[in-house]
């Protein structure tokens, strides 16, 4: 899209207002983004205006903060309007390898924002001249767009910032409508709560107001205090070879996306499939929430002595789909663990929580596990062996009770001896 001009009347203050970014060298370009359907009609309509502020280690160790804009040359590839689908999809590429997208759902009367994905190029020397680390990285978080009525269109020409990664998203002027009616954008507004009449102006953040850091530590910024998220739903998940039951599991599972600042995702156990793959020596367990979310887990079988062989989880793989066009938006995979382990012909259980470090960006939770991915028996577990956590919790509680015990003995004796000298002293001869 071409950069908005500045009005020749404006441009004897050119140099006061590059400090308040209303029009200039450093502003950011709009974005506009017009999907038109099989007959020609629009079908989805945004127009925004939006930059990236970026704290990145350099490599000398210190941490910068950069500010991404958008180039004059936006295009809008992949992008896709969903009226015959409950999902539409927005993605915008700029600058250096620069993308950001966003899905948006509807149901019968609403639509709104699912998840935002922002992906930078610190190979882009210009923003990125001293990066230590080079390539692409990708950052995912919740769209906290508010719910708007089917045919309306949101409205907010205040700046908004959402936060995740060492990444401030900055957005203003926006004005969006997905899931169009008849090729036409509705006149009726959902305005934001920071569009009042009695808000004040908004200082859109611009190079000219943004500080640059350079310290060996990284104080992350005050943020409010993420509501807490319950723990995920028990799921029940079986694998069948032929008719027979190879692999059974109970477990919840929680995934979370960013460890600066968690986007903890639960896996719905009701909308989740069981797939995957039994072997003698190695299993599969493949789950597919039906949503966005692909987790594998991969077990094998340890080489030890045929009597006493043991099974332990070796890989686990984790994917976050584009829920539109099942395009990946993140994904990693561990292929160094050595946990769950058990004898054959046993299951694994812990109940406790347990984390699971598949990459920096994604971590898996989970919750009330209990696993056996060989020799199971008329579809039941076997007798399980528990984990540490769970087998510390059971050895402590006989000691605490048995220290109550002794307490009370000492009690009792204490109370016996008081008694039985008071009762000698009665009967001394006079």
């Amino acid at each position: 899209m071409e950069p908005r001009g500045c009005p020749h009347s404006l441009r004897v203050l050119l140099l006061p207002l590059l400090l308040i970014g209303v029009c200039g060298f450093f502003q950011s370009h709009a974005v506009e983004v017009d999907i038109k359907d099989s007959s020609n009609a629009t079908c989805l309509y945004a127009n925004w205006m939006m930059r990236f502020l970026i704290t990145y280690e350099t490599n000398t160790g210190d941490y910068k903060t950069t500010t991404l804009n958008l180039s004059s040359s936006v295009t809008h590839n992949g992008s896709v309007c969903g009226n015959d689908t409950q999902a539409a999809f927005v993605a915008v590429q700029f600058g250096e390898g620069h993308s950001w997208s966003n899905n948006y759902t509807k149901n019968n009367e609403t639509y709104q924002g699912d998840f935002v994905t922002f992906t930078y190029n610190t190979n882009d020397t210009a923003v990125f001249p001293d990066a230590k680390r080079k390539g692409l990285v990708t950052v995912v978080l919740r769209d906290p767009m508010p719910p708007i009525q089917l045919n309306s269109v949101y409205v907010c020409h205040s700046t908004d910032a959402i936060e995740a990664e060492n990444v401030t998203q900055i957005f203003w002027n926006v004005t969006l409508q997905a899931f169009v009616q008849n090729g036409t954008v509705s006149k009726k507004e959902f305005r934001c709560s920071a569009d009042t009449p009695t808000s004040a102006p908004t200082l859109v953040p611009t190079v000219a107001n943004v500080t640059t850091v350079s310290t060996t530590t990284l104080s992350p910024a005050p943020t409010t205090a993420p509501k807490p998220v319950e723990k995920p739903a028990i799921g029940n998940y079986s694998l069948k070879s032929g008719n027979k039951t190879c692999l059974l599991a109970t477990v919840g599972l929680q995934l979370n996306v960013s460890q600066d600042k968690p986007l903890l995702i639960n896996i719905n156990p009701k909308t989740t499939i069981a797939d995957g793959a039994c072997g003698n020596t190695t299993a599969t367990l493949k789950l597919n929430d039906g949503n966005s979310t692909l987790i594998s887990f991969a077990f094998v079988v340890k080489n030890t002595s045929a009597s006493a062989q043991k099974f332990y989880l070796k890989e686990v793989n984790v994917t976050l789909l584009n829920r539109l066009n099942g395009s990946v938006i993140l994904s990693a995979d561990n292929h160094n663990f050595s946990k769950w382990d058990a004898f054959l012909g046993s299951s694994y259980m812990c109940q406790k929580e347990q984390t699971l470090e598949i990459s920096e960006d994604i971590q898996v939770h989970t919750f009330n596990l209990r696993i056996q991915p060989f020799l199971v028996e008329a579809n039941k577990f076997a007798t399980a062996e528990e984990c540490i956590a769970d087998s510390d919790l059971n050895f402590l509680i006989p000691i605490a009770v048995g220290i109550a015990l002794g307490f009370l003995i000492i009690l009792v004796f204490i109370s016996y001896l008081i008694g039985r000298r008071k009762s000698r002293t009665g009967y001394q001869s006079v």
